[in-house]
């Protein structure tokens, strides 16, 4: 049994050697989303972590492997959507983009559970889901697509 206890803690030691890089890359103004204050105000409170290169990071971020984990989603939340890079993202991704944006806050799939579960601040209540969908809908519009797609669908 101590050998078994000895191996557990020597390899929670060794795994906390392997840390991702949890740098955030330098914000260009010029490329970043500028948008109304109050929209702002809600994507920065709920989904900049994930979705910029403003990432807040916590003290776990020290502690693997939920470090790699956070690093992860981090990633793919870049790659999803960059928020920092706004101006760079091809129009026809930011449109397919921004109607998935749409159903995922809509069908509260985003902010995801385990961020809100150490982050109850990013919950979304109905007021902010409606600023985030109203601001997703008018950059649908403005890049030439449609709601109503959504809209007919419930989706």
């Amino acid at each position: 049994m101590k050998i078994v206890v000895y191996f557990l803690v020597g390899f929670a030691i060794v795994i906390q050697l392997f840390r991702p890089d949890f740098k955030n890359p330098t914000v260009d103004e010029k490329v970043a989303l500028n948008a109304d204050p109050h929209v702002m105000n809600v994507l920065k409170t709920s989904c900049y972590d994930c979705h910029s290169d403003e990432t807040k990071y916590p003290w776990y971020q020290n502690v693997a492997p939920v470090s790699w984990i956070m690093s992860d989603h981090i990633q793919r939340g870049r790659k999803a959507l960059d928020f920092s890079n706004w101006a760079n993202i091809d129009p026809k991704v930011k449109l397919l983009r921004l109607e998935r944006a749409t159903q995922v806050v809509k069908n509260e799939m985003m902010p995801k559970h385990e961020y809100l579960l150490m982050h109850k601040n990013a919950i979304l209540n109905n007021e902010e889901k409606q600023t985030l969908e109203k601001f997703f809908d008018e950059q649908i519009i403005e890049l030439g697509g449609s709601t109503s797609t959504l809209k007919k669908f419930n989706i």
